[in-house]
């Protein structure tokens, strides 16, 4: 599956609500955020000039998410963000006066912490940033986990004091129950997916991600011509798409949205030119993109800023997984968890199709970026699909 964005917003001006949240000064209130975060640091840009040879491009940079704020993948930047901003406002709000980051450990903005419960649906990750982000002020978290999240992601979660709460059905299915029960019991819903009426939250979660681009930009000396970023309901591809069409204006790279074929929710909306919910069937080894249906508020970015759309099956992120472990000539070795390199799949993919390289101006002067979004998230399901510990390859990494 493969598509260019047809819809009529292509190339609009982003809404000034979503402008105001990806833009410039937003990306640096994130970073400010984590210079108060003790394991903050920059996670690593990693060249690959022999797979880029290999792909006949000029150039392949992959930003690696799995050292992020020790928990493993890029979705730490947005929910633990959300859930720090929120306990700001309200502590502004009940104590009076604006209550800023560097009073985030005052025992009067703990104590409000305190009162609060934070609430969400995850396939692992979001769910881990929630979780570390409740502990970290001090508040409450309650985590929804449906039926195809594995027990050692459950465990990463409660590891952090979470109350774990089991629900049939889907990724979904479990947004959905969040949602009831935490509106039932007062709780504030942190969602990475929005609906009609639920915006803000999601677009602070989106926020956070901008912290990557921001790092990413400094890290290279030119920036790239064409990026390839993995969907789920497609938060993480408009943040980055977003913030790019902001920082790099009439220079933004050519954007390509990468979905596992067996969850494309974005790819089928892009084709239906508004949001649709898919059919659930069988499941995707990409568990952290196991969605069927988009964010509104990521739809209504991509909808402007995303050049074109492809799905990728599930021996592609495999493949990409074994690759990465075992890499060619001088490239580093990667940790690339299940979902984490999916946006590379896409790539190899697009360039051994001469109709989509043609499309998309792939050549061997392109500059690519990709993001692993997260390492070894699953230990052991990493292992039984590379044959090779996480804990190995990262050794060949630090040699």
């Amino acid at each position: 599956m493969f598509l260019t964005n047809t819809h009529p917003d292509h190339n609009a001006p982003l809404e000034p609500v979503d402008a105001d949240t990806l833009g410039i000064a937003a990306a640096e209130s994130v970073e400010l955020f984590l210079t108060h975060r003790d394991n903050h640091a920059e996670t690593p840009l990693r060249s690959l000039p022999a797979m880029a040879s290999e792909l006949g491009i000029g150039a392949l940079h992959v930003k690696d998410e799995g050292y992020r704020l020790g928990l493993g993948s890029f979705k730490a930047l947005g929910g633990s963000y959300a859930v720090i901003r929120l306990v700001l406002e309200e502590a502004s709000r009940q104590l009076g006066g604006n209550i800023d980051i560097a009073e985030l450990h005052a025992p009067r903005v703990k104590a409000v912490a305190a009162g609060m419960t934070m609430a969400c649906a995850t396939d692992g990750n979001h769910g881990r940033s929630v979780a570390q982000g409740a502990e970290l002020v001090g508040a409450k978290a309650a985590i929804f986990v449906h039926a195809g999240v594995s027990d050692e992601r459950v465990a990463a979660i409660g590891r952090f004091g979470a109350q774990m709460i089991r629900v049939e059905g889907t990724y979904d299915d479990s947004v959905r129950e969040a949602a009831r029960v935490a509106t039932e019991k007062g709780w504030t819903i942190v969602s990475d997916t929005s609906w009609s009426g639920y915006e803000r939250i999601p677009g602070l979660v989106m926020q956070g991600y901008t912290a990557m681009v921001r790092e990413f930009l400094r890290q290279v000396s030119e920036p790239p011509t064409h990026v390839f970023v993995q969907a789920g309901v497609g938060g993480i591809a408009a943040a980055v798409a977003g913030h790019l069409s902001i920082a790099l204006a009439e220079k933004r790279p050519v954007f390509v949205v990468v979905d596992p074929a067996r969850a494309a929710c974005i790819v089928e909306t892009a084709r239906a030119g508004h949001p649709v919910k898919i059919a659930h069937g069988e499941p995707t080894v990409m568990a952290m993109l196991e969605c069927y249906e988009p964010s509104l508020v990521a739809w209504r970015i991509l909808s402007r800023v995303a050049d074109a759309f492809i799905a990728v099956d599930d021996e592609d992120a495999i493949s990409v997984m074994n690759r990465l472990a075992r890499p060619s000539g001088n490239d580093p070795a990667i940790v690339a968890g299940e979902s984490g390199g999916a946006g590379l799949a896409g790539l190899i993919r697009a360039v051994a199709d001469p109709e989509i390289r043609a499309a998309l101006g792939l050549n061997a002067t392109s500059r690519v970026l990709v993001i692993n979004t997260e390492g070894a998230t699953d230990p052991k399901r990493y292992t039984e699909l590379v044959g090779i510990a996480p804990e190995e390859v990262g050794a060949a990494i630090a040699k």
